[in-house]
């Protein structure tokens, strides 16, 4: 990527920018694009030094549309998430959803969806989807909407794209938030902003194994708790039901199953209509934990992709396949960590409760997934939400010009910003990723796919002594490791607090107990 610098200015105290933007994937990228739209000078930050680095690259099935019928998608959305979802929200979703992919993804960037032989496009089927709606690129479409982006908002006149940059800390003063600290130096780097959008991803590294990035620490939901903001519905933590099951997982896409793939246990029998009407395309959390039940019942559970032209139809998941010994119809899976329906409160146009602060993506709670996600609607969500955002950030920077009779290019307000200290040695190198393990530990063992009070309990207790170690080495060190630790275990905390304070099992949230059979019904599909 390159930079231009025509999106910030220098001043004594940092720098400044119309509109800030924290994270890289769809959520930011469609942000910064509409703000920049909008006439704002936009810098957008992000850890990534390469697309793989962001969650929406490893994003495999698709982006749903509405195919011209939005009921169709609600109803699918709302019965998927176990009833929780907002209506309100969800209305936002499917109402803007095909202008959205339309204007960005056909018409600007020109996405090369894949096609059926007359030139149409391809629209696949996922679980829990009553309809075939999902445009997809192989099963890499997270891949070929996300470089395409990154590039086209890299080459845009008035942004500036920042690669290898961490946000530490926000600038907050009075419940307004003013910009963020980066650590492009030592002690701090202040960058103050008209507007700040965090788009920072989701928490996948806090579990051990995930389907995210390794830098998936949840950043953004801890910086924004930390200075006060709203977070609502932690305890949604979604997994993923077909993940390969050996080291290195990746996944195997819902559309494998929405094209015939079935679900097959240890004894070679297939299994899920025993546990859902809709059998292998029950909605996720159901058969999550259906899948680990037969595990544990019966050693093992299998996609059996035999009524596919697997290795034609879906070239990257079987290269994956080939690359770890797997070359027969039959591909081990077990349940992965994949997505946070929760995160920080925001409302139709990406808004936190604290003043100029903007969340979208997966760090954001919009309320369109409630308990529990459906299929292919985390990039159109990000899609979405991020553009809304960007036009009402632009819009923030032109009333506040108004407002104050100075152009819309003023230098936003400079305020003091948090002071990081980096005065003592840095720590041991394996410091950082030996807490880290520590942490995914208490996350895998006690707050995973099914929770009992007492272990949620016992999690809380070993992530509070973490936070605390954590707390007292960086009041005189700052380093980014040191840094995505304490966020981490910031969020850990959240949502081991969210599942302690919600005993009722719904969606992804799952609490079993002595005496439960654990069986994995979710009752709004009975």
């Amino acid at each position: 990527m390159t930079e231009t610098d025509t999106s910030t200015a220098t001043t004594t105290d940092g720098e400044t920018a119309d509109v800030l933007v924290v994270g890289s994937g769809i959520a930011g990228c469609a942000a910064a694009l509409e703000a920049a739209r909008g006439g704002a000078e936009v810098l957008l930050l992000t850890k990534a030094t390469k697309p793989a680095d962001a969650s929406t690259d490893w994003a495999q099935g698709g982006i749903s549309t509405t195919r011209g019928n939005p009921e169709s998608l609600k109803t699918d959305i709302i019965d998927a998430s176990d009833g929780t979802a907002d209506p309100d929200a969800v209305d936002t979703l499917v109402e803007n959803a095909d202008d959205a992919v339309e204007d960005v993804l056909v018409d600007t960037l020109a996405v090369g969806f894949d096609e059926a032989d007359d030139g149409a496009f391809d629209y696949t089927r996922e679980a829990a989807h009553s309809e075939y709606r999902i445009l997809h690129v192989d099963a890499a479409t997270g891949t070929h909407i996300l470089r395409p982006f990154l590039n086209y908002v890299d080459d845009h006149d008035h942004i500036e794209v920042r690669q290898d940059t961490a946000a530490l800390e926000l600038i907050t003063a009075e419940g307004r938030v003013h910009g963020v600290v980066s650590d492009e130096e030592s002690d701090g780097h202040p960058i103050y902003a008209g507007a700040t959008v965090l788009a920072t991803g989701g928490v996948g590294a806090l579990y051990g194994r995930s389907t995210n990035p390794d830098d998936a620490t949840g950043d953004g939901i801890a910086m924004a708790a930390l200075a006060g903001a709203d977070v609502t519905d932690m305890e949604y933590v979604q997994f993923h039901p077909t993940a390969y099951a050996g080291d290195d997982p990746f996944l195997l896409s819902e559309a494998l199953r929405g094209e015939g793939a079935v679900l097959r246990n240890g004894d070679g029998e297939r299994f899920m209509d025993e546990y859902h009407p809709q059998g292998d395309l029950a909605p996720r959390d159901v058969v999550a934990r259906a899948v680990e039940t037969e595990r544990e019942e019966t050693g093992e559970v299998v996609l059996d992709v035999s009524p596919l032209e697997f290795a034609a139809e879906y070239p990257a998941i079987a290269e994956k396949c080939r690359d770890r010994g797997i070359e027969g119809d039959e591909i081990p899976v077990a349940p992965c960590e994949h997505f946070l329906c929760g995160g920080i409160d925001v409302d139709e146009r990406g808004r936190t409760s604290l003043d100029r602060l903007y969340a979208v993506g997966e760090c954001a709670r919009t309320g369109v997934h409630g308990a529990n996600r459906l299929a292919s609607t985390s990039l159109l969500e990000g899609l979405v939400w991020g553009l809304r955002a960007g036009e009402d950030a632009a819009g923030e920077v032109q009333r506040t010009a108004r407002r104050s009779g100075e152009t819309a290019e003023r230098d936003p307000e400079v305020v003091e910003a948090p002071e990081l200290r980096n005065r003592d040695p840095d720590l041991p190198e394996r410091f950082a990723a030996e807490k880290f393990t520590r942490l995914t530990q208490a996350m895998d063992e006690y707050l995973g796919l099914e929770r009992d009070p007492e272990e949620i309990a016992r999690a809380s207790s070993v992530l509070r002594r973490l936070k605390g170690e954590v707390d007292a080495y960086i009041r005189t060190r700052t380093a980014r490791d040191l840094y995505e630790l304490r966020n981490a275990s910031v969020v850990a905390l959240l949502i081991a607090r969210a599942a302690s304070e919600n005993t009722e099992s719904v969606g992804c949230h799952y609490v079993a107990t002595d005496a439960d059979e654990s069986v994995p019904e979710s009752p709004a599909d009975d």
